[in-house]
């Protein structure tokens, strides 16, 4: 597999973990307000160190240094966000 393909499709795979860690932490325990703004530092956390992990790995394997860092993004927050919603709507009781 080219590299580019390999970054695309962990980021894809990253933005369902960090979607089942937001769920997570946003229901393990009710007296903690968990919101959008918490998830999307995580998630945002999550991408930015997967930049500097992939950075060593593919620098000399990409044309443009920037592929890696842009590679994926779309992706990776569009999954992240569906994922999200979805385990949170499983998960999450509905109030009373």
């Amino acid at each position: 597999m080219k590299p580019v393909t390999i970054i695309y499709w962990t980021r894809v795979l990253l933005g369902v973990i960090t979607a089942l860690i937001s769920t997570f932490l946003g229901t393990i325990s009710s007296e903690i307000q968990f919101g959008l703004l918490n998830g999307l530092t995580i998630a945002l956390l999550v991408y930015i160190i997967t930049y500097y992990i992939y950075k060593p790995l593919f620098i000399n394997k990409v044309e443009k240094r920037s592929k890696i860092l842009t590679t994926g993004i779309g992706a990776y927050f569009l999954t992240w966000i569906v994922a999200w919603v979805l385990f949170y709507t499983l998960l999450t009781p509905p109030p009373t």
